[in-house]
C-alpha cells in the first residue's frame, strides 16, 4: 500500500518552531535545507522532511538515523531499507510525502494562471488535445496543471527523472471510466496513477509501479 502524507508549510515560519523541527532531521536533511537562499524554498524542504519523518516512523524508523545512497539518475533512496519506497514534492504553502513497499513517485503544484505555453512546448499531441478539448482557459490551465504533475510523477516513478524528455510518454486521462493511463516505452511495467483534490488551488498526483494499492485519501499532518 502507499500513502501519501502532507502539511501546510506555513507554521514553519514560526522561526522557534523551525529550528527545533530542523534539529529533528538528519544532516543530509539540513544541509539540503540550509542550502536554499530563500525562507519559503527552506520552509518546504524542511516540510518534506518532517512528512518523510513521520512517514519512517509507521516503520519504526526515524528520518534523522537514516542513510540514504543516491540511485544512477540521481534519486535518493534509503540505503539499508531498500524495502521502503519514497517521494517528496512541494510547492506553494505544501509539501506531501508518498511512501510504499513499491517504487513509487508524486508532484504537487500550485495552480497558476497564464502557464499554458509549457503544454504546447512540451506536452504529447493527445495530451494538448485533451487539454484543449475545454473552451475556458481556467479549465484548459488546470487540466495542463493535472498532466504535468502527473508526468511528473510518472518521471520520479522510472528514476529517470528530466533525463527522460516529458514528449517521450503520454498521459491518457478517459474522463468516463475515470481511468489514467501511462503510454511509454521506458520499461515493460504498468504504472498506476492516483490524483487528490483534498488541497484547494492545488494539482496532486502519486504514480506506483506494478499492481500497488494507493490510499484512497491524503493524510493530513499537523502540529508534528
Amino acid at each position: 500500500m502507499v500513502y501519501t502524507y502532507y502539511m501546510d508549510v506555513r507554521c514553519l515560519d514560526n522561526e522557534t518552531l523551525f529550528q527545533e523541527k530542523l534539529k529533528l532531521l538528519s544532516p543530509y536533511r539540513q544541509q539540503k535545507v540550509a542550502l536554499l537562499k530563500h525562507e519559503k524554498d527552506k520552509n518546504r524542504s524542511l516540510g518534506a522532511g518532517i512528512l518523510l519523518d513521520h512517514a519512517l516512523s509507521v516503520y519504526g524508523l526515524r528520518e534523522r538515523s537514516t542513510e540514504y545512497e543516491i540511485g544512477k539518475w540521481g534519486k535518493p533512496v534509503l540505503k539499508y531499507h531498500p524495502e521502503i519506497h519514497f517521494s517528496l514534492s512541494h510547492s506553494g504553502n505544501y509539501a506531501i510525502c508518498s511512501i510504499g513497499d513499491k517504487p513509487v513517485g508524486n508532484d504537487i503544484e500550485y495552480v497558476k494562471q497564464g502557464r499554458l505555453k509549457v503544454a504546447d512546448r512540451f506536452f504529447a499531441r493527445e495530451e494538448q488535445d485533451w487539454l484543449y478539448a475545454v473552451d475556458k482557459e481556467q479549465e484548459q490551465t488546470q487540466r495542463m496543471f493535472r498532466i504535468w504533475t502527473m508526468k511528473e510523477s510518472f518521471l520520479k516513478v522510472t528514476g529517470r527523472g528530466m533525463s527522460l524528455p516529458l514528449s517521450d510518454f503520454t498521459i491518457h486521462v478517459d474522463e468516463e471510466s475515470e481511468r489514467i493511463r501511462v503510454r511509454h516505452k521506458v520499461d515493460a511495467k504498468y504504472y498506476y496513477m492516483k490524483e487528490y483534490e483534498e488541497i484547494e488551488d492545488y494539482c496532486v498526483a502519486v504514480c506506483c509501479q506494478e499492481n500497488q494499492d494507493i490510499a484512497y485519501d491524503m493524510i493530513p499532518v499537523e502540529g508534528y
